[in-house]
Protein backbone atom coordinates (compact mmCIF):
# COMPACT_ATOMS: atom_id res chain seq x y z
CA UNK A 1 0.00 0.00 0.00
CA UNK A 2 2.70 2.16 1.12
CA UNK A 3 4.73 1.88 -2.54
CA UNK A 4 1.19 2.55 -4.57
CA UNK A 5 1.15 5.73 -2.57
CA UNK A 6 4.60 6.25 -3.03
CA UNK A 7 4.46 5.92 -6.77
CA UNK A 8 1.22 7.92 -7.16
CA UNK A 9 3.22 11.04 -4.99
CA UNK A 10 6.41 10.56 -7.48
CA UNK A 11 3.96 10.74 -10.26
CA UNK A 12 2.57 14.14 -9.45
CA UNK A 13 5.27 15.72 -8.34
CA UNK A 14 7.04 14.96 -12.16
CA UNK A 15 4.18 15.91 -13.84
CA UNK A 16 3.53 19.54 -11.41
CA UNK A 17 7.21 20.00 -12.43
CA UNK A 18 6.05 18.97 -15.99
CA UNK A 19 3.73 21.95 -15.93
CA UNK A 20 5.36 24.50 -14.10
CA UNK A 21 8.44 24.35 -17.41
CA UNK A 22 6.00 24.28 -19.64
CA UNK A 23 4.14 27.77 -17.91
CA UNK A 24 7.76 29.01 -18.24
CA UNK A 25 8.27 28.61 -21.89
CA UNK A 26 4.85 29.94 -22.39
CA UNK A 27 5.89 33.47 -20.61
CA UNK A 28 8.84 33.25 -22.35
CA UNK A 29 7.34 33.54 -25.74
CA UNK A 30 5.34 36.39 -24.72
CA UNK A 31 8.38 38.30 -23.57
CA UNK A 32 9.86 37.54 -26.66
CA UNK A 33 6.55 38.67 -28.65
CA UNK A 34 6.46 41.74 -26.26
CA UNK A 35 10.20 42.48 -26.76
CA UNK A 36 9.50 42.32 -30.77
CA UNK A 37 6.96 44.70 -30.78
CA UNK A 38 9.14 47.42 -28.85
CA UNK A 39 11.90 46.80 -31.61
CA UNK A 40 9.57 47.68 -34.30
Amino acid sequence: MKTIFAIALTTLILSGCNTIAGIGKDVQKVGQVVEGAGRK
